[in-house]
């Protein structure tokens, strides 16, 4: 009865090793992935959204796009997108969490600083379907310059280079 006790648990201690190594693999494959930079200093992504409608997926997934350039840099894909992200200051989104709130609120000003004109209908939008709705990546152009400056003018960064 021992053997077979210790073998439960040692099986059961192995295999959360193995899920959570899978888990991890599944994270990393939705990270936020630099497609290239315009002339302009626009960065080009590939970025994921979930959402039980492809509507609200796509939403989802110019949100991210933005909250990444701003909050986290793009550490993923081609060389060129910014490694640091925009906004440097220690816990920025909780400080100025009123402004976050609504600069990302359904219909809010992040779309100012989205575009998905660099998305090839047919192959740019790649899907990954569960019982909860269906995750999707979506190619779009995130304004940098234009997003830097409207920081700039509502004080939440500096009027220097990043």
């Amino acid at each position: 009865m021992k053997k077979i006790l210790i073998t439960i648990i040692t099986l059961m201690i192995c295999s959360s090793g193995i899920f959570a190594q899978i888990g991890n693999a599944a994270r990393v494959e939705f990270e936020t992935q630099c497609l290239g930079v315009e002339e302009d200093g626009s960065q080009t992504l590939r970025a994921w959204g979930f959402g039980k409608k492809k509507k609200d997926a796509v939403e989802q997934t110019m949100k991210n796009a933005v909250r990444d350039v701003l909050f986290k840099g793009i550490k993923e894909g081609m060389d060129g997108c910014n490694l640091r992200p925009m906004i440097t200051e220690v816990n920025a989104r909780e400080r100025h969490a009123s402004y976050f709130n609504k600069f990302f609120a359904d219909g809010g000003k992040y779309k100012n600083f989205v575009s998905l004109k660099d998305e090839n209908k047919k192959s740019s939008r790649e899907h990954v379907k569960s019982s909860l709705g269906t995750r999707w990546s979506v190619t779009v152009r995130v304004l940098c310059p234009k997003l830097r400056e409207q920081l700039v003018k509502d004080k939440i960064i500096a009027n220097n280079p990043y």
